[in-house]
């Protein structure tokens, strides 16, 4: 599993521009996208996994 990442760390990659990568999902009501989109960030190491689908981060 991926340690989580310090905050200087992910400023430090949003400063790449070629780092940056623009995603979205589509999807009907209650299919799951912010479960999908929040276990991607914490897989990412950005948002606790304890959080993970309860957190709503976007």
């Amino acid at each position: 599993m991926p340690r989580r990442k310090e905050i200087s760390e992910i400023l430090n990659m949003m400063e790449k521009t070629e780092n940056i990568r623009n995603i979205g999902f589509v999807g009907h009501i209650d299919h799951g996208k912010t479960t999908l989109s929040d276990s991607l960030l914490s897989e990412a190491g950005l948002l606790s996994p304890d959080l993970a689908g309860e957190a709503r981060a976007l």
